[in-house]
């Protein structure tokens, strides 16, 4: 029952989790500060392609939808169901934090299983999809916390927090730990596939660079998808748990 120092010791190790590092990475040092540059380019990368090519399908929207616009109308509706099933009918305000939750993830594994970042000559370091690095895989999560506790508080007030008590005061520390692994789960879960989605990639493509990679790339881009879709689907549903009451 000594819970206290065991959520001090958790938010510790989370602390500490954010300083490992997997390969070579690319930093930039701006006076006293170290700044992860690989993690800034390829987020950069991404989050130009999804302004880009929003831009380019709705800058002429039409009445009856075309190519690029019915494709944004259908990611956009599909974005809506999830939240909607997974959160209930106050679904709406949570969309565009479940969208941009779902598409950064999704381009950003995309981009690792479709381009070798690691073959990218660097003066030191190497580049990788923004998901492919525990710092960005540990603050999604955080947000999705955030959001959550943001959503049941503003629903239900100081009276969110009941909900660790039931059904029983007993369950406290066990409903207290659940608010921890929810988010480390969310973070290894993503790290862990996409990490491996791009070694598996990027070795057949040092080895035989032309036919040998396209069936394992065509892998990963599923397996990038699934993580995303699942990413989405499960801070859909926490916000949704935290509005409706513990489950």
């Amino acid at each position: 029952m000594n819970i206290i120092p065991c959520s001090i010791k958790t938010l510790n190790g989370l602390y500490d989790i954010s300083g490992v590092e997997v390969g070579q990475h690319f930093y930039w040092q701006i006076g006293s500060f170290q700044i992860h540059a690989q993690v800034l380019i390829t987020s950069w990368v991404v989050i130009t392609i999804l302004l880009g090519s929003v831009v380019i399908a709705v800058r002429n929207p039409q009445t009856v939808p075309m190519d690029g616009q019915n494709f944004f109308e259908y990611v956009l509706e599909f974005i809506r169901d999830l939240s909607k099933t997974q959160i209930g009918e106050e679904y709406g305000p949570w969309v565009p934090f479940i969208g941009t939750m779902f598409l950064f993830i999704f381009v950003s594994n995309w981009s690792g299983a479709l381009l070798p970042w690691k073959i990218i000559e660097l003066p030191h370091g190497e580049l990788a999809a923004p998901t492919n690095d525990i710092n960005t895989t540990v603050a999604l999560p955080l947000l999705t916390s955030a959001a959550y506790f943001y959503a049941g508080l503003s629903k239900k007030g100081l009276s969110y927090f009941e909900k660790y008590i039931k059904p029983t005061p007993i369950l406290l520390p066990i409903n207290i730990l659940e608010d921890f692994t929810k988010p480390l789960s969310l973070s290894f879960r993503l790290f862990g596939n996409i990490w491996a989605d791009e070694l598996v990639v990027v070795v057949p493509v040092s080895l035989v660079p032309l036919v040998v990679p396209i069936p394992v790339m065509f892998l990963g881009l599923f397996t990038s998808g699934i993580q995303a879709l699942i990413f989405a689907t499960l801070a859909a549903a926490y916000i949704g748990e935290s509005m409706e009451g513990h489950h």
